[in-house]
């Protein structure tokens, strides 16, 4: 079984375990690891002592990044969920009846440029998404529900109903959300105007 995960970016090299400074470039290198997918942050210097990544076991790709320092003082909670929020605690929940939202969610991320696709990988027969957050430098792994169109129209609505209702919505609210499509009848609005598939990816494709 494919797991849904968030990849937090490294605070120190994985090579040398030196810290990252602020704005201090760094390579993030992505591997498969059986059944699971493992990053691995390593600052310039350590980079160019290594051999060729794309040799080893597992090597799916790679791409630079610019290291962001953590604030200083925490940022306030979010009373109500944006789709990025929204989408780490679907993630986080890791429940299969929440895949159609939270690729729907990836994908509206995508279009408004808070997140980057990464890489595309085939695992387990399914299409994976590698996306990432470009200021917290999170991987976001996010599988393909491989929805027809007949059933793009109600996952649309349930992402509306998440995105106002939260997760743990009351239980009037629960009634109405049904996060895995079952009904074929559309309705004339979309709530959430998006595309099956995003864009080609910017990482590194791994060598044939």
């Amino acid at each position: 079984m494919i797991e849904w995960n968030i990849q937090s970016r490294a605070h120190v090299c994985a090579a040398c375990s030196q810290p990252f400074t602020d704005k201090q470039s760094y390579h993030t290198i992505l591997f498969e690891d059986g059944k699971e997918l493992r990053r691995s942050d390593i600052c310039e210097p350590c980079v160019l002592k290594t051999d060729d990544v794309r040799a080893q076991k597992g090597f799916i790709s790679q791409w630079n990044g610019t290291y962001e320092a953590p604030p200083a003082q925490p940022v306030d909670a979010i009373q109500k969920d944006t789709a990025e929020t929204l989408l780490r605690k679907l993630v986080e929940q890791n429940d299969p009846r929440y895949a159609p939202a939270a690729y729907i969610l990836a994908v509206m991320l995508e279009r408004k440029r808070l997140l980057k696709v990464k890489e595309q990988i085939k695992l387990e027969g399914k299409r994976i998404f590698i996306y990432e957050q470009p200021k917290t430098g999170d991987i976001f792994t996010i599988a393909d529900p491989d929805l027809h169109l007949d059933q793009l129209q109600q996952v649309q609505e349930d992402v509306a109903h998440l995105l106002e209702h939260g997760l743990n919505p009351s239980p009037a609210a629960t009634e109405v959300i049904a996060v895995v499509a079952t009904e074929n009848a559309p309705t004339e609005n979309a709530a959430v105007e998006t595309e099956i598939a995003p864009p080609a990816t910017e990482a590194t494709a791994p060598a044939q």
